[in-house]
């Protein structure tokens, strides 16, 4: 990033840079995690859940590079290795060793609800200090929202058979 891009950023960014790391980490393992659940879902409505899995992985990766990118722009280095990815999480992982559609649904969204958190910070943080750093934080947790409803309503339809 430019000079006078870095200087208009009102926080330190050094700082700013490990938040977004942190976050990285989350949507790489939010990232695996809907993948494989999408890989190994059992039990009623199962092809929908398959569907919005796929559909709520790819969204984690595209944030991951919307991150990772950001970092980059910042003069950062995204975390270079998954084993980093662990000691760095906000949100952790949870495999899917039960593959129920159920209990799939429930451990993606209590995952959403962390990174609902998370944004929710780095919205808070960024507000009026790093419009660019604002805007995607924004933007990504409008998805998270998105993601956690829909989890929900599928859950509520699942439990409603």
């Amino acid at each position: 990033m430019g000079k006078e891009g870095i200087k208009i950023i009102k926080l330190d960014v050094n700082e700013l840079i490990k938040t977004l790391n942190k976050a990285f980490a989350d949507e790489w393992l939010a990232y695996y995690q809907y993948w494989l659940g999408a890989q190994v879902a059992k039990g009623p409505m199962k092809e929908a859940v398959i569907a919005e899995l796929t559909q709520h992985a790819a969204d984690e990766l595209r944030h991951a590079q919307m991150l990772s990118a950001r970092i980059i722009q910042l003069g950062g280095t995204p975390l270079l290795s998954p084993k980093d990815w662990y000691t760095n999480t906000n949100c952790g992982y949870s495999a899917p060793e039960n593959p129920l559609v159920k209990k799939l649904l429930e451990q993606n969204i209590e995952g959403e609800r962390c990174a609902i958190d998370v944004y929710q910070k780095l919205v808070d943080l960024t507000k009026d200090k790093d419009i660019i750093t604002y805007n995607m934080a924004s933007q990504i947790l409008s998805d998270e929202v998105e993601h956690e409803d829909d989890l929900e309503n599928l859950l509520e339809d699942i439990n409603l058979i």
